[in-house]
């Protein structure tokens, strides 16, 4: 049976890897200049955006892509 201290410590354990992910994810964004400019896109807040979550990976030898398409309106 767990303890409430158990569940307390490792609750704590999974916020604070979840914090550092974040942390590297902002540097990885920061390094690629994500945060100058003053034009802020859709598509460039949706690219931030996914740079913090999933820019850890690239430090550890994955490289995610997302390719999305949208359609065309029609005429």
């Amino acid at each position: 049976m767990r303890t409430r201290r158990a569940t307390r410590t490792n609750s704590r354990v999974v916020t604070i890897i979840l914090v550092i992910w974040l942390v590297i994810g902002l540097a990885a964004a920061a390094q690629r200049n994500y945060f100058s400019g003053s034009s802020a896109s859709c598509a460039k807040v949706g690219t931030t955006l996914v740079t913090i979550v999933a820019g850890p990976l690239n430090y550890v030898g994955l490289n995610p892509k997302i390719d999305c398409s949208t359609p065309k309106p029609s005429r």
